[in-house]
């Protein structure tokens, strides 16, 4: 056992020690609470016929206010309940300048302060002095504290994981050690039920990121594997506790792609000890926008369409409404709109008169406001011109006769109207074909935009301070145009340009930044799910010059050919079996479409394996074995990867390069394909290691 394991094991024991006497007041405490409260209400059931209106609510506000401090003391033992089974995961000593003493600082994911002793044991990770942990190794150090920069130097760095209150390891090093720790636990199998916290193993780039807390709006353009999310996650929980007098969990929003996917990232926050926050896919976010009145397809139905139907004047469709043209064109079209909308006209009564010039000018004037609130601001300054110019108030039958002038002058449309008029106006009516009499998602975020633009639109999470939007590829300018009306807060988006599965309506970080106005962008190129094999086989898919893969060796994927699909099943079957026996957690067969999934699903479950299907209407993530589409798999990662029937006949679009990619890159140890025929031209020619079954 080395001297530094002796010194550590010996701090753990006397970090027990405090935190057993901070349970035990913190106890003793909520018993205090409890029995006060108990004592209150039997005195008011005592004695109620005795007690004044007034004298019962002071005892009612007294027992509020000792159960809001007794849950505020319970949140408190959560946390040191959480930091008796791993405290702190990092130490470095700090010395100042101009000063001879080293302060050991420990980092965890709580704080902790040893109030009798009046001294800070733990820190957490998001406090100013914990960035010399992530940013710096030993040697000359800084961090910024809210009285300045302060300087110094670390004079001894280790890494440590304590797990169930037991010591595992210590690493000690002067260069980066938290990489050693990254590339064990990346290399072990996934335990929990959804994605981790990592605090322990934040990268310097990563660090950055995470505090950066001037940019109104950032965008995080990440490579596959690269974090993004995890740092966009961990993000909000720094900002929580940087500006926690002025933010909370209820004033934060994630736009998430699916309900799977926000369930999946569902723990994180709790787990750095913040509130989960309010999560809503754009689906729903348009239909209340739309006050529910509209049927219309989700992005879902969309790209199932796509993938089963090769159809040509489908994608021509939504390609012209996911271009920056179009946005401009609604802009112009919305002038002739407005030009056309009202015809004024003189209004007199007696001998007074409101010129049809003041009408125009004050239509013009409340232009985005309902159509109900527009002719009301239009009445009442027509009435104020009236009191002004005549000293003159009117009659009610007055009042009555200039509404009725005020809506004879507006022409009447109804938004859709309005809407299937932009393409008779473009010159291009094809382009509007409602199915079964939904629209079709690619007509969804356009109308929304035609109707903030015509009439206003209420907004029913207006209070939102910080908005995160994950997979920012897959939303076109038009949907980025509407967030950037409805959420003038601070905002982080987030995706990679290279997983877009829909490639008629991605978007790019720069197009992006060109939508929301005072963007800051950065890049994340490294890569650390997939081994290093899985990531190059990917990689061989779908070039990207700019991502560095973890060299984190591991098996490289098999291309497994079968003649019949017959075949390719029985050897899923057996696929499941091994995965039983082994230490992995998590196996995803990933088809490429959704009926395809439903089939794989159905002819597995027949042999009674236990095997989940994710479709549309799921709304949990959990491990063990699922079958699921490349468009549900986004986001997500899985100890093992089958992608089924990789043949040339079912992979061969670009669209198809695209699933490809983002389907291998779901894998962290294990990838396999299985290919019913000759494999797709798409995967990487010749692999030494396929199979014929």
């Amino acid at each position: 056992m080395t001297t530094a394991t002796i010194e550590e094991k010996n701090r753990l024991q006397d970090f027990y020690v405090s935190i057993r006497k901070a349970l035990a007041s913190l106890e003793a405490r909520l018993d205090e609470y409890a029995q006060e409260v108990q004592t209150r209400k039997e005195y008011m059931w005592s004695a109620q016929r005795d007690m004044d209106h007034l004298e019962k609510i002071a005892v009612r506000q007294t027992i509020e206010q000792t159960l809001d401090s007794a849950d505020a003391l319970k949140v408190q033992q959560k946390k040191l309940l959480k930091l008796m089974r791993s405290p702190y995961f990092g130490r470095f000593d700090f010395q100042r300048d101009g000063e001879e003493s080293k302060l050991p600082i420990y980092i965890g994911v709580h704080h902790f302060r040893d109030e009798a002793a009046r001294e800070t044991l733990v820190y957490d990770w998001r406090a100013p002095i914990s960035s010399m942990f992530y940013d710096f190794e030993t040697g000359p150090a800084y961090y910024t504290a809210p009285m300045g920069e302060v300087r110094g130097r670390l004079t001894l760095k280790r890494q440590m994981r304590i797990r169930d209150s037991a010591l595992e390891f210590v690493l000690e090093s002067g260069v980066n050690i938290v990489d050693d720790v990254l590339q064990e636990e990346l290399s072990r199998a996934s335990n929990d039920e959804g994605m981790k916290n990592i605090v322990a193993t934040i990268q310097r780039d990563q660090n950055a990121i995470i505090r950066n807390d001037d940019a109104h709006t950032l965008i995080i353009q990440g490579v596959a594997g690269s974090g993004k999310t995890s740092i966009a996650l961990h993000r909000i929980a720094y900002l929580l506790y940087r500006f926690k007098d002025t933010l909370s969990s209820d004033d934060i929003l994630i736009i998430s792609p699916n309900r799977v996917f926000a369930d999946y990232i569902g723990n994180v926050l709790p787990e750095l000890g913040e509130e989960q926050v309010a999560e809503i896919g754009m689906e729903d976010l348009a239909a209340e926008l739309l006050d529910h009145q509209y049927r219309f397809q989700t992005f879902f139905e969309q790209t199932s369409i796509l993938l089963e139907k090769d159809d040509e004047a489908l994608k021509a469709r939504i390609s012209a409404k996911a271009s920056v043209d179009f946005l401009r064109q609604i802009g112009t079209y919305v002038e002739h709109v407005e030009a056309s909308s009202f015809q004024a006209a003189e209004w007199r009564t007696g001998r007074k008169i409101v010129p049809d010039w003041f009408f125009a000018e004050t239509w013009q004037k409340h232009r985005g406001n309902t159509l109900t609130e527009r002719i009301a601001l239009v009445l009442k300054a027509a009435e104020s011109q009236i009191g002004i110019h005549y000293n003159y108030d009117l009659l009610i039958e007055e009042r009555q006769s200039l509404r009725e002038a005020i809506r004879a002058m507006v022409r009447k449309i109804t938004l859709r109207q309005a809407y299937q008029g932009l393409f008779d106006w473009m010159g291009q009516p094809e382009l509007f074909k409602p199915v079964g009499g939904k629209l079709e998602y690619a007509d969804v975020f356009p109308l929304i935009h035609l109707k903030m633009r015509l009439e206003g639109i209420n907004n029913p999470r207006s209070r939102v301070k910080h908005l995160l939007i994950d997979e920012m590829q897959d939303y076109t300018p038009v949907q980025y145009a509407v967030l950037g009306r409805l959420f003038t807060c601070r905002k982080t988006v987030l995706g990679d340009a290279t997983q877009s599965v829909n490639p008629y309506t991605s978007s790019t970080a720069e197009q992006i930044s060109q939508s929301l106005q005072s963007a800051t962008s950065v890049k994340l190129t490294k890569s650390y799910r997939s081994s290093w094999e899985i990531m190059q086989f990917a990689l061989a898919i779908s070039p990207n010059p700019e991502l560095e893969a973890m060299r984190r060796r591991g098996e490289p994927p098999r291309v497994v050919s079968c003649q019949r699909a017959a075949q390719m099943v029985a050897h899923l079957r057996n696929e499941i079996e091994a995965f039983k026996q082994s230490d992995h957690h998590s196996l995803a067969i990933i088809a490429k479409t959704q009926k395809q999934a439903a089939r794989l699903h159905k002819s597995l479950a027949q042999a009674d394996l236990e095997v989940r299907l994710l479709d549309a209407g799921s709304v949990g993530f959990s491990n063990g074995v699922i079958v699921c589409t490349a468009y549900l798999a986004k986001g997500l990662e899985f100890d093992r990867v089958i992608v089924a029937d990789v043949s040339a006949d079912n992979y061969r679009t670009e669209m198809d390069r695209n699933l490809l990619y983002v389907a291998c890159t779901r894998a962290m140890h294990r990838l396999t394909l299985y290919s019913v025929g000759e494999p797709s031209p798409l995967l990487p020619q010749a692999p030494s290691d396929a199979q014929v079954a």
